[in-house]
This record gives C-alpha cells, sequence and structure tokens, in this order.
C-alpha cells in the first residue's frame, strides 16, 4: 500500500512537473520574410517613441545615444538593471540577429530562449508592427557601440527563476495584434498604436496588482509610481479633462502644463524623447490620450501636513 502511495505521488509530482515546463516555455514569434529594406528615419522615430534612452542610456552622463545600460529600476519584486543594449558586439546586441531582436521587443525572450522579465515593457510592444520594429533594429546597430556588462537583477527566490515568467505571461500576456478602429481618422489610430504600444504609456499610468499586472479596467488611471516613490497621475479624462488636445501635444513636446507646472521625477527623461518626434506624432498621441474616457483610478495618499 504505501509503495503503491509512494508511485502516485511520484506520477503526480513527475505530470506537475511536466506541466510547468510545456506552460512556461518560451513561445517564439515566426517572423516573416522582410518585405522591404529597413527604414532608419521611421526607426529613429520609434525609438525616441519608445523612450529606449530613458532606460538604456548610461547613467549620469550627457549623451542619451550611449545604450550601454546599467540603470536601476526599483520594484516591489526587487531591483531590475537596464541592459546594455548598444550594438557592441560582447556586451551590447551586436551579435544579435533581427529575429533575436524581434522576439525580444515583442514576445520577451532573449536569443538564449529565456524570458525577460516584465520590467521589460514587452506586454505593450506586442503591438508593434514587425516591420517597425525592424526599423528600429536597424536604427539601433547605427549607434556607438558601448562596452561594459550589467550587473544581473536584484531579486529574491523564487523571483530570480526566469522560468517562472512563463506562468507570468499567461496571466498577464495579451499577444493580439493592434487593430485601427475604423470609426476613427488615421490620425487617431496613429497616436492608439504609438501611446499604446512603443510610448507603453499604460505601464507606468495604470495601477498594478499583487503580482505586478496591469490593472484592466483602470489603464491609464494612474497610481503608485512603479519605482516605489510618488504617484503617478491619471490619464484619462478623469484627470486630464481640463486640458486641450494642444495642451497634451505642448506638454508631450516641452514638459510644461497649461496650469504652469511642469514635468518632473521619471517624466522628464520621457519628455526629452518625445521632444524629437514629429509634431504629427504628438498630436496624434494628444488626439488619442484627450478621447480616452474618465476612469477613476486609486486614491492617491494624502499629504502630510506640512508638505510641498
Amino acid at each position: 500500500m504505501l509503495r503503491r502511495t509512494i508511485h502516485v505521488i511520484l506520477i503526480a509530482v513527475v505530470a506537475a512537473l511536466a506541466a510547468y515546463w510545456w506552460l512556461t516555455a518560451p513561445t517564439a514569434l515566426a517572423l516573416p520574410a522582410p518585405t522591404r529594406a529597413p527604414d532608419l528615419a521611421n526607426g529613429q522615430e520609434l525609438f525616441n517613441a519608445g523612450g529606449c534612452s530613458s532606460c538604456h542610456a548610461v547613467p549620469n552622463q550627457p549623451d542619451r545615444l550611449k545604450l550601454g545600460g546599467g540603470l536601476a529600476l526599483g520594484s516591489p519584486f526587487g531591483t531590475f538593471y537596464a541592459p546594455n543594449i548598444s550594438p557592441d558586439p560582447a556586451d551590447g546586441i551586436g551579435r544579435w540577429s533581427e529575429a533575436d531582436f524581434v522576439n525580444a521587443v515583442m514576445r520577451g525572450i532573449s536569443p538564449e530562449g529565456t524570458h525577460y522579465y516584465p520590467a521589460f515593457p514587452y506586454t505593450s510592444y506586442h503591438l508593434a508592427k514587425v516591420d517597425d520594429v525592424r526599423d528600429l533594429f536597424a536604427y539601433l546597430k547605427t549607434l556607438p557601440p558601448v562596452s561594459g556588462r550589467v550587473r544581473d537583477h536584484d531579486l529574491p527566490f523564487p523571483l530570480n527563476i526566469r522560468r517562472n515568467v512563463g506562468i507570468w505571461k499567461l496571466l498577464f500576456m495579451d499577444v493580439r495584434p493592434f487593430v485601427p478602429a475604423a470609426m476613427h481618422s488615421a490620425g487617431w489610430n496613429r497616436g492608439a498604436y504609438l501611446v499604446n504600444g512603443f510610448g507603453h504609456c499604460a505601464e507606468c499610468h495604470s495601477p498594478r496588482n499583487f503580482l505586478g499586472g496591469v490593472v484592466t479596467a483602470q489603464r491609464f488611471a494612474g497610481g503608485p509610481n512603479p519605482e516605489g516613490e510618488g504617484w503617478v497621475p491619471n490619464i484619462t479624462q478623469k484627470g486630464l479633462g481640463s486640458w486641450s488636445e494642444k495642451d497634451i501635444a505642448d506638454f508631450l513636446e516641452t514638459g510644461d502644463m497649461p496650469e504652469g507646472d511642469s514635468a518632473s521625477g521619471s517624466m522628464r527623461p520621457v519628455i526629452k524623447n518625445l521632444a524629437q518626434l514629429k509634431p504629427e506624432d504628438r498630436a496624434a498621441m494628444a488626439a488619442y490620450l484627450k478621447s480616452l474616457p474618465p476612469v477613476d483610478g486609486p486614491t492617491p495618499p494624502k499629504r502630510k501636513a506640512g508638505g510641498d
């Protein structure tokens, strides 16, 4: 009887491990053949829309195109360190293939076939068009190589087991492509594509649940800063109802708010990137943001008496 019980337990354990291994396996994107030569100007535009330099530029130096990484990104789960994505062949992505890059950006999978942590916002980037990601890759290869390997993330057990990210992806990653809304203009759809995709605005401007997934019903409604300090504002019409499209577009260029205040904290480098966009792309993003219905977000903590 005891032997039979042990056998049943062993079979159950093996079955559970097999199911875990199957469910957490990275699923790469089947890459279609290129239909055109890379468009470097488009790649540069998407580089700026995605704010790549905000995370990947070497900290404490003025050149936003030195993408040697190293920025520490705090979170409730540990500290992540932005990697080197310069064309350096040893420490960056200089030896990556186009397929490696597309799967990293759109599926969160490394060239070695392991999961990237969702501190890398591939949960938004999956909406990108493959040709746009190819253009971005081609543009990155024109930037200066930067040597230096970034340290490993500082995560506790079992969060440091990358295979577990496969379960997180099953719960929170929707890989359906961006579909333009026929009832809206081309400009509005361009804005929706940039805001939800490369711009990944919802990644910071939405509250998250205890597992780190965006709360879908409160998307764009603001919440605690994912890095642990401060509060990220609501950018639905609940928060921006008094702003015009022009106000929003101007803010995306200058960081200046209509009431006279200015962007602060981690939004400053975002503005520095968005200021490089074509005016029509900032206008498109503004048109989309202005159309978001009002959504109540979490209640910000009350400021202490005598605080700023």
